[in-house]
């Protein structure tokens, strides 16, 4: 199984590296592994949903 860095998944997935960190830290990306001091994601991983990102009708329309 080939991992990737959270740098390497951000730009993959289009976030932040702190995004992809916050994934891994909250269980959000399984198979995710804390070694040393960094995160090794599988490469198959599938990105998780944004949590702040809220569905349904918008306020203002």
């Amino acid at each position: 199984m080939q991992y990737l860095t959270t740098a390497e998944m951000a730009k993959r997935w289009n976030v932040s590296q702190r995004r992809v960190s916050l994934y891994c830290k909250d269980g959000r990306i399984p198979g995710a592994e804390y070694k040393g001091n960094m995160w090794l994601i599988p490469e198959e991983a599938v990105k998780p949903e944004d949590p702040r990102k809220k569905k349904g009708p918008k306020i203002n329309e």
